[in-house]
């Protein structure tokens, strides 16, 4: 198959899953905007920030190292997987074991000392997650996406029917009737924990299915490969950080930067999280080219039309994250329905939110050159600057301008990193991209914006007939640029 198309489809079917999947989960703003206060969805935002930093800690980077040692041909496949496997177990029950013993002090350290459950039922949904990584990442290099798929997919529907059903179910119930036998199986001391427990549900059950990706997977352990696939995975577990602490630190540091009480921060955190889920699409499509792409990057990498390959790879994927964003920001007055009335003072900041997504992606497409190169320490660097800079935009915006300022954090940090990224890819592994063709679809899609918002707000114009036009506008003018000689080069 021709490697562009296989790329193409591999995505195709990662983002069926991921759009499918986590539309399902999407479903939970909604109910959770709706029915909770914004202090409640804080915790949930909270915590899951924190899992975010832990999860690349647990994970320690293997599965790009996986990648590597497997694409490389050196070991079997077999013992490179079995290598990381046994990592990953170790490390991870460990983890699970402090966990338990430690809940209640990190429950007080982080100032929920009723629930030290919630420490607990997030140290397991970590764990469980993180020893299940490397079995997606065995699918994922056995181009097995269609079973990566489905796991993903019924994963995220339990998770999705155990919320309903604790929420429509078990606490409509106790509303209405507590004695009732439904009404007295929700406990309202647990709350909004209750969304913890669904997931871990949803974990238990991924690994579960995963059950033949690990049969036969701790033989052939290698001493001298882990040494080799630590040193070159560590510097990715840096990265990870990094990258964590530019995607999440925002949502963990409000509580602690916003300069109110507990409850109105928790408050405010609820509603900036609740209005970042609102960026979902351009986060699913990015998701989903990561599990299609990495692994075409790395088995790609030695044919000689490699680079000319991975340049038009970034000139469609620009072009599909701008539509993403137009999408989003054109029909925002249709989107924020999914959040309660409540959250949608923060709606301003959901363009930001893209458009910085959309500079992750391109990022992403970059960050070909340290991986192909072994030159991971590199790329670690180019992450710590980009985490030094949102960390400077956090502390000195959030006190003065509250959670917009967390989102002008993010496109500072990104851009910043695909300047730099770009640079060092022209040293180390140059690839002829098409900086015309990305930066003029970039122009296009803040222009169409920004049109909208002088005919909408400005005019007094419909929101609708102006997003369609707009679209429309869009799709015609990359017909024109690129649709025209796509279609030729099919036909010959």
């Amino acid at each position: 198959m021709n490697p562009l198309k296989r790329l193409a489809s591999q995505t195709a079917i990662y983002g069926v899953s991921s759009v499918l999947g986590r539309f399902l989960n999407y479903l939970l703003v909604p109910l959770l905007t709706y029915t909770f206060a914004p202090a409640q969805y804080g915790v949930v935002a909270e915590f899951y920030a924190y899992m975010g930093f832990l999860a690349v800690l647990l994970t320690f980077g293997l599965e790009t190292g996986y990648f590597r040692f497997r694409a490389g041909g050196e070991q079997a496949p077999a013992v490179v997987y079995a290598t990381a496997l046994r990592v990953m177990l170790v490390a991870n029950l460990a983890f699970l074991l402090g966990a338990w013993l430690l809940r209640q002090p990190a429950a007080d350290l982080l100032r929920h000392p009723l629930h030290p459950e919630y420490i607990w039922w997030c140290a397991a949904i970590l764990a469980l997650d993180s020893i299940g990584a490397i079995a997606f990442a065995r699918l994922r290099a056995e181009n097995r996406a269609v079973r990566f798929a489905l796991i993903k997919v019924l994963e995220i529907a339990l998770n999705v029917g155990l919320n309903l059903f604790f929420i429509l179910g078990l606490k409509a119930a106790f509303e209405t009737d507590p004695g009732s036998l439904p009404g007295r199986l929700w406990d309202p001391g647990i709350g909004i924990g209750y969304v913890f427990i669904a997931n871990l549900a949803a974990s238990l059950l991924k690994l579960l299915m995963l059950a033949p990706q690990f049969r036969g997977g701790l033989a052939g352990f290698d001493s001298a490969l882990l040494r080799r696939l630590i040193r070159y995975s560590l510097p990715m577990v840096v990265i990870g950080l990094a990258g964590i602490v530019n995607e999440m630190l925002d949502r963990a540091a409000l509580k602690y930067l916003l300069p109110y009480d507990d409850a109105t921060n928790m408050a405010q955190l609820g509603i900036y999280s609740a209005c970042y889920k609102l960026s979902i699409l351009m986060t699913l499509f990015i998701q989903a080219f990561r599990y299609a792409g990495e692994p075409f990057f790395f088995a790609y990498a030695r044919r000689e039309d490699a680079r000319r390959v991975y340049a038009i790879v970034l000139n469609w994927f620009v072009i599909c994250c701008v539509f993403l964003f137009l999408l989003v920001t054109l029909f925002l007055d249709v989107f924020q329905y999914f959040v309660g009335a409540a959250y949608r003072e923060g709606l301003s900041v959901v363009p930001v939110l893209l458009f910085a997504n959309l500079l992750l992606g391109i990022y992403v497409n970059l960050s070909i050159w340290y991986k192909l190169t072994d030159r991971t320490l590199l790329g670690a660097a180019v992450s710590l600057i980009g985490a030094a800079i949102t960390v400077g935009v956090l502390l000195t915006l959030i006190p003065r301008y509250g959670y917009a300022g967390a989102a002008w954090a993010h496109l500072a940090c990104y851009s910043a990193m695909v300047v730099i990224s770009y640079l060092l890819g022209r040293r180390y592994y140059p690839v002829p991209y098409d900086l015309k063709r990305v930066f003029g679809y970039l122009a296009l899609g803040l222009g169409l914006y920004g049109a909208s918002r002088v005919l909408v707000g400005g005019l007094g114009w419909g929101p609708l007939p102006v997003g369609l036009a707009l679209l429309a506008l869009f799709f015609a003018l990359v017909f024109v640029a690129d649709g025209r000689a796509l279609i030729r080069r099919r036909g010959t």
